[in-house]
Order: structure tokens, then sequence, then C-alpha cells
């Protein structure tokens, strides 16, 4: 007498059903898809591709020697930059530019997304929001052209003020004084349309149980926003200002360039400029190993300080990005 022994079926291996998961998933999304390629390609091209060239800030780069054939230098371009009696000067107006920017820019999305959240009338509501948003598509050529027009000492719509208050005309555009306000002004009004969207979208998980709970305690609009709005900020304002943190010793070089003049280099030149100078020289040999190096140790402090914050705001909040 014979016995059958069954076999059990082995299922398929969990590889297999991943593929085809895979597949049909892409084939499904497929448009979802192709519409990351330009991201992705912008990416690779303008964001990864130029890392490997940082490799000429160890090097004496010469572009007739090429990449790979100019001499390896080691640390000899971090230690100029040490040596370099321009850098203080550099770093203190960036620093002043940038930390400035971020006192004034930081609070006003979250103070204007505030009273814009407490707006009643729909229609009005999007119609601010949306004409506070239009500044951050506008480039920086055209805003800065705006502010030439508006602060013009011949016909300018702030001077002709001015003159009619019995004042006289001021030079904004070549008063070193007067170059940090404007700057800093230009970049708040510039985005913090943007910044208002975010918080504007964060509002909208609030939980509005929350907020009936506050009026049957009898808390009017303000305390609603102080005990309910802003404490369910805390989490995406942490995270804004790390970002923003990180970019502490970056400012907007496309606005200085246009905005700045000989008048104006006391306040007005910062690392990027000087950096963007070296490169680009118009007099002798363009310094592109030196102009990476600084660029490169630019780039490893604002590393340093995202990582740093990160892990204070954690600490303190429990939030942050990782």
């Amino acid at each position: 007498m014979t016995t059958l022994e069954s076999k059990p079926i082995a299922p398929p291996a969990a590889p297999a059903r991943g593929r085809r998961r895979g597949k049909r998933s892409l084939l499904r999304n497929k448009w979802l898809y192709l519409m990351l390629v330009p991201g992705l390609i912008h990416l690779v091209v303008f964001k990864i591709a130029p890392v490997a060239a940082l490799v000429i800030a160890f090097k004496n780069f010469s572009p007739f020697l090429g990449l790979w054939g100019s001499p390896w230098v080691g640390l000899q371009q971090f230690q100029a930059i040490f040596n370099d009696p321009q850098i203080p000067g550099l770093v203190v107006n960036t620093l002043i530019l940038a930390v400035g920017t971020l006192i004034f820019s930081f609070p006003a999305p979250i103070i204007f997304a505030l009273f814009l959240n407490e707006v009643r009338f729909t229609v009005a509501r999007k119609f601010i929001q949306t004409m506070s948003f239009v500044p951050y598509l506008i480039s920086s050529a055209v805003l800065v052209s705006i502010l030439y027009t508006l602060l013009s000492p011949q016909g300018g719509l702030v001077n002709e003020i001015i003159k009619d208050f019995g004042g006289q005309p001021i030079s904004f555009l070549t008063d070193p004084d007067w170059f940090r306000p404007l700057y800093i002004g230009l970049n708040v009004w510039q985005t913090f349309g943007y910044g208002t969207i975010i918080y504007l979208a964060a509002m909208t998980a609030i939980d509005p149980s929350l907020y009936e709970a506050a009026e049957m305690d009898g808390v009017g609009r303000f305390g609603k926003m102080r005990y309910v709005t802003l404490p369910a900020l805390v989490p995406m304002m942490v995270v804004m200002l790390i970002l923003a943190l990180g970019q502490v010793l970056t400012v907007d070089v496309d606005k200085i360039l246009l905005m700045y003049n000989p008048n104006t280099y006391a306040t007005a030149d910062v690392l990027q400029t000087y950096v963007y100078r070296l490169a680009f020289a118009s007099e002798g040999f363009p310094k592109y190993s030196y102009a990476a190096a600084v660029s490169l140790l630019q780039g490893i402090v604002a590393f340093v300080l995202v990582l740093g914050t990160n892990r204070i705001t954690k600490r303190l909040t429990g939030s942050g990005l990782f």
C-alpha cells in the first residue's frame, strides 16, 4: 500500500510580487511619474552633478589643464580664506543681512496667517491671500526695478511725497545706510505670502473641537489664536526655523547684484558677491579654486547649523526635521 505525500505548494516569491505591484503602480500612475521627470533632471544637473566639481577647492584649478589635470594643493585654499583680510567684513555683512531678514521674515507670515484665518468673508480672504502671494512669483529683476522706480530721486513716488512735506530728496539706492533696510524689506515683501500659505495649510489640520471647547470656556478670538492655533503651529514653525537657520550664511545674491553699486559696497558686499567676483573676475585670472573653497566652507557651516538647531529644538519642543 503506497501513501501519497502531498508537498506544499510554495507561494510566489515576495520579490516577484513586489515587482508586479511596482509595474502596475507605474502603469496606473504613469502621468504622475512623468511630471516628476523635469524636477529630477533639474535636481541631477544643477544640484547633484556640481557637487563633484567641488574637488577644485582642493586644487589649483586651471581651465587649460581641466578638472583632473590641475595640480592638487590640499587645504591651501582654505588656509588662504583665514588669511584673507576681506573675509571678516564680508561675513559681518552677510550675517547682518541674513539675520535681519530672518528676524523680520520669520514672524511675518505667522502673524499674517493668524489674522487672515480669522477673516470670515471667504472671497476677501482668498483675494488677500492671492495678492500676498503674487510678489513671490515675480523675478528679482522686476522687484528691484519697481524699487528703483519708487525710490528714484527724480520723480520717484517716495521722494515726491518727501518733497510735498518740505523735505529734500534722498538717494536711497546710493546710500550705504539704506541698503540693508531696503534689502530686508524687499525680501519680507516677496516671501511672506509663500510662508502664509504654508501656515494656513497647517491650520487646516487643527481639530475644530479644540476651538469649540475654547469657545465653551469663554475664550475669545485672540485667546483661540494664543491657546489653540499657535501651539498647533509649533511643529511647522520649528521646521521652518531650522530651514531658515540653515541658510543664515546665504543671501539672495541676485537681488544684491541688482541693487548694489560701488557706493554701497561697505554694507552690501557679502560672501556670495565676493565669490562671484572671484570666479568671474573682469580683471586678471579668475580664482575658481578659491571661490569654490569659500562656497564649500559656507555650506559646511550651514550644515552644522542645521544639525545643531535640529538637536536643540528637538530637546526643547520634541519636534525636528529628523
